[in-house]
């Protein structure tokens, strides 16, 4: 990128981290998480750090948050509110400390290392001990006076323990997961939307105009920080946080006093694997030279204090750029739209594609190549594109047309009746027919350790296998011909494939690529039938009276018993394999015996495929629809029609939490 480009991008991307730092500071409005905003942050920085020059006075990086909103008593702060900067990987500590040591000119620093609460910033002001002013941060400058709200927070003290005693303290308002959990299952009772997370949930209730919301909200707050007080202050961080305590605030008990920055990544690291078990949310962990004269030689740069620094979790969201989208073809000849992203740090691992499911999702979300874009990773390898920033985009953009031909499909592509996808019509082209191989040895199916794409693309490409039949007839003379493929490796893969001869009825289904036919369908296929022979003399009006098998399945199953090419592929493979019944779980028995589960929205702690793994081993049953049949429907954030669904038949709904603690997972 050059100078003048530069210029461009770095006009753009303050235009849009303003836009949505007033949102999310002053406004309490979340268009874009905390995650993806730090990455436009770090995009500008390192941008500006490359054209120096380019750094004007109204830039992001030279100030705190926004302008108070209207409606509010203003309070000017008698101490100036800064914000850290942010740092994201252990380089960029060790870096931090770097310049703490050459600027103290000394060899090592002590630190001390607090979590950093997921909530809202309160600035608090008591004069002889009795609380007086409570404010928010707002710009840095002038606040919002809250004080009859933070007055029913019953973990802020009305009078501090020591009489006599001036002091203006800073803190976090938070509310906990439990109490968020409570308030978004009344949401779902009234049939209202959701909120998002317990952190909007704290910003929106402290600026409810009726204190008597706040009092049922239960808000709770941690204080951190002595901005200023009538008596000595502590000479260290640490011991600044047990007067904290002594005055009578809720301090949050897990900060350490670190004799260098090894102790603090450590701490950092600790806490990142064991955050999700706290009452409350964090996203990250503050540390500050924690000497207090330290602190003031160091002092302040124009927007942060060069003392301290927040060290991030790793990101579930991030911001790029689409470079290309281009397209894959899955085992059933389904067409899928990916994006070709801009490499960007994503919960820890760089990432450079994004999933884009179909034309109809290309059109609601309106992304083009070139577009800025919100990445979000939710226990999927490949991540979701969930908005564009229609604020950075090119003057002469212009919308992406789907092709009507692909040269992976061999010709033409055609969108699928009824449905958003399209899909490949020539059944065999080659990109198809090497999909439904790495779909026949993958865990849903076969299960084949160590036969994966990459060998099975040599296998192909050598002539090896042109059936699934023929992964069973291998032999090791056949393989150690084969570039990369050494003796103990070939033993390895001749074992896994001999393990796999052995299948249960769903896996065997699952394995054949058969349209429509699924994991859950597969499963409640082999519950019915038992054996493969029963299944395949199935009618189509024996397969839609089975719950979950609707006419378009039941049909597709029909249809591809009909062809004698898949007749003669099963035939041969059945004299290599041997079918079990193997029902995934005793419906007769387990906590959830006979019991349907339907799963909307996303779930935090658990992957979609966990969660129907642990329904299933608790002798329940998951189905992808909602019916009266239906026993719950267990939500996550952002649910879909399926949870309307499920208030209009009355159908029990289970919050995540609730359905863990129902489990006992």
């Amino acid at each position: 990128m050059d100078k003048n480009e530069a210029k461009i991008r770095i006009k753009k991307l303050k235009e849009a981290i303003n836009k949505h730092r007033y949102l999310y500071h002053v406004l309490n409005q979340e268009e874009i998480s905390p995650e993806a905003l730090d990455s436009l942050k770090m995009e500008l920085v390192e941008l500006e750090g490359k054209y120096p020059d380019l750094i004007t006075t109204d830039s992001p990086t030279q100030r705190v948050a926004g302008e108070p909103i209207p409606g509010f008593t203003k309070v000017k702060h008698e101490i100036s509110q800064w914000s850290y900067n942010d740092a994201f990987t252990e380089e960029d500590v060790r870096d931090f400390d770097k310049r703490v040591k050459k600027m103290l000119g000394v060899d090592e620093v002590e630190y001390t290392a607090e979590l950093k609460i997921d909530g809202l910033k309160i600035v608090l002001t008591y004069e002889n001990s009795i609380l007086k002013v409570a404010a928010t941060r707002g710009d840095g400058e002038v606040g919002e006076d809250v004080t009859a709200n933070v007055r029913t927070i019953e973990s802020i003290p009305l009078r501090l323990e020591k009489d006599g005693v001036n002091v203006i303290v800073e803190g976090e308002v938070w509310l906990s997961k439990k109490d968020f959990e409570i308030l978004n299952k009344k949401r779902a009772k009234a049939g209202e939307v959701l909120y998002a997370n317990p952190r909007n949930v704290a910003a929106g209730t402290i600026r409810q105009l009726d204190p008597k919301v706040v009092a049922e909200r239960n808000l709770a707050c941690f204080i951190y920080d002595l901005a200023k007080g009538n008596f000595p202050e502590p000479d260290n961080q640490y011991k600044e946080l047990e007067l904290l305590a002594e005055l009578g605030f809720v301090v949050e008990s897990h900060f350490i006093l670190s004799k260098n920055i090894d102790g603090v990544i450590k701490f950092w690291r600790e806490w990142e694997k064991k955050k999700d078990n706290l009452p409350f949310g964090v996203d990250g962990v503050v540390v500050k030279v924690s000497r207090r004269d330290s602190q003031d030689k160091l002092g302040y740069t124009g927007k942060a204090p060069r003392f301290g620094v927040a060290i991030k979790f790793k990101a579930k969201e991030a911001v790029t750029v689409v470079e290309d989208i281009d397209f894959q073809v899955g085992r059933t000849g389904v067409v899928t739209p990916v994006a070709h992203l801009r490499s960007v740090l994503l919960d820890g691992s760089t990432v450079s594609r994004a999933t884009l499911h179909n034309e109809d999702e290309i059109k609601r979300l309106d992304v083009r190549v070139g577009d800025t874009v919100v990445i979000q990773k939710a226990g999927d390898i490949i991540p979701d594109i969930i908005k564009v920033l229609p604020e950075m985009r090119s003057a002469k953009s212009k919308p992406f047309i789907f092709p009507k031909e692909l040269d992976i499909c061999g010709g033409a592509i055609e969108r699928i009746p009824g449905q958003a996808a399209h899909r490949c019509v020539n059944k065999n082209s080659v990109a198809q027919v090497r999909r439904r191989f790495y779909y026949f040895t993958s865990k849903p199916a076969f299960n084949i350790d160590g036969l994966g794409p990459k060998i099975l693309d040599v296998l192909l490409d050598e002539g090896l296998v042109s059936d699934f039949a023929d992964i069973f007839t291998l032999k090791k003379g056949d393989l150690l011909t084969l570039p990369r493929f050494a003796e103990k490796s070939v033993d390895n893969l001749l074992e896994a494939i001999e393990k796999a001869r052995k299948i249960t009825l769903a896996r065997f289904i699952v394995s054949l690529s058969i349209d429509h036919v699924g994991e859950e369908t597969a499963i409640d296929l082999a519950n019915h039938f038992k054996n493969w022979d029963r299944f395949t003399k199935a009618t189509e009006e024996d397969l839609t009276a089975i719950e979950g098998v609707g006419e378009v399945v039941a049909h597709s199953i029909v249809i591809w018993f009909k062809n004698k090419d898949h007749q003669k592929v099963v035939a041969k493979l059945l004299k290599q394999v041997e079918v079990g019944a193997g029902k995934f779980s005793g419906l007769q028995s387990g906590k959830f015996a006979g019991q349907s589960f339907v799963f909307t929205g996303t779930l935090s702690t658990l992957s979609r495929d966990e969660a129907k793994n642990i329904v299933r081993e608790a002798g329940g049953s998951v189905s992808s629809s909602v019916s009266t049949k239906t026993s719950f429907v267990v939500v996550g954030i952002e649910p879909g029609s399926k949870y309307d669904e499920a208030k209009k038949l009355g159908v029990k709904i289970l919050t995540e939490a609730e359905f863990k603690k129902t489990l006992g997972v």
